[in-house]
């Protein structure tokens, strides 16, 4: 088949990667559905594959945890009723082998398809049928560039951290496809909106969609652009993915009680935090990974509604996946990069 392979680890990624034309077929195994990829989506987590992972070490591989297309095959024990739909993914899939007889289920040890798994950016992947649902005739190029992102960022602000309306959301980082995804969500659920960006044209952007505030980070401490912007109050919640560079203002800019909440260290995982403010202010910082399927079919419920759509920056055919590698990881990108495989 067709596939856009990372050839070997390195970094940068891009001169690794490869578009060919006679990677193996997968094989389905039982309780899997076989997809013809329409679609397909980047993530950062494309870029730490290719740099190395724990457990993805082996080369050539196949990333890409967003796919969207037509079920060909399916493997035994799952109804043929799939054949023919059109199916997006939850990428994360629970391991079947639980390490520890106490572990909670609402915590499950996950493999990710585009990580330990191959995954969607080939002529064909596979799923869990489990992890599949079917979206109708819902355009497979929004569906691609919506699963993660928004996944990801339900989870941060609905289950985590139970943002409320009228609350105020910090939003660091913005441009990038989980920061754009909290966004939608937050200005779905009637939240007030401030975003920042090192790129002043990403803040514009930012505003046209509907953001409430806006800062520009030049690298210095913009807590007190946050403290000003909310009558020196605070926000309620800051949706965290950009790691240490920005710590000490994202601390410095919750109000009592408020709640950082992390899926990612963009910028490196070791922060010096101040104990004390977290304390004192009663601060919680929280982590999250992905989510579960009820996650995702709440929030794709708004996808396939409507009520939500994903930021796309650029579609890009599949012969040319270099290109959408190189513009990932120059951090020039604001949306998603969707590949074509139509």
């Amino acid at each position: 088949m067709k596939a856009i392979r990372i050839e070997q680890q390195g970094h940068p990624v891009t001169p690794n990667i490869r578009f060919v034309d006679d990677h193996p077929d997968p094989v389905v195994n039982p309780g899997e559905l076989l997809v013809k990829t329409e679609a397909s989506a980047l993530n950062h987590l494309d870029l730490w594959v290719g740099r190395g992972l724990p457990g993805a070490e082996s080369f050539p591989r196949i990333s890409g945890s967003d796919g969207c297309g037509r079920v060909v095959e399916v493997g035994d024990g799952v109804p043929e009723d799939w054949m023919g739909r059109r199916v997006m993914i939850n990428a994360a899939v629970p391991a079947d082998q639980v390490p520890f007889p106490d572990q909670d289920p609402a915590f499950p040890v996950l493999h990710m398809i585009g990580e330990t798994l191959p995954g969607c950016h080939a002529e064909f992947f596979k799923v869990p049928a489990t992890n599949a649902i079917c979206i109708g005739d819902r355009d497979p190029i929004q569906a691609a560039a919506y699963g993660l992102t928004h996944l990801t960022a339900w989870r941060m602000l609905i289950t985590r951290s139970a943002l409320q309306s009228g609350q105020w959301v910090l939003i660091p980082g913005i441009g990038g496809g989980l920061a754009l995804a909290a966004l939608n969500i937050a200005q779905h659920l009637g939240c007030r909106t401030i975003v920042t960006s090192r790129h002043q044209w990403k803040l514009d952007r930012a505003c046209e969609l509907g953001a409430h505030h806006a800062i520009l980070d030049e690298g210095d401490d913009w807590s007190r652009h946050v403290r000003q912007i909310t009558g020196k109050r605070g926000v309620d919640v800051c949706v965290e993915s950009v790691g240490q560079a920005i710590h000490g203002s994202v601390l410095q800019s919750l109000c009592r009680g408020g709640i950082m909440v992390t899926c990612g260290t963009t910028t490196g995982p070791t922060a010096s935090t101040d104990l004390m403010r977290i304390f004192w202010n009663q601060l919680a910082i929280i982590g999250s990974t992905m989510g579960d399927m009820d996650e995702f079919r709440q929030s794709t419920a708004l996808f396939k509604s409507g009520a939500l759509v994903p930021v796309i920056d650029r579609v890009i055919d599949a012969p040319e996946g270099a290109a959408a590698w190189e513009r990932l990881e120059c951090g020039d990108q604001f949306g998603k990069i969707v590949l074509n495989w139509a």
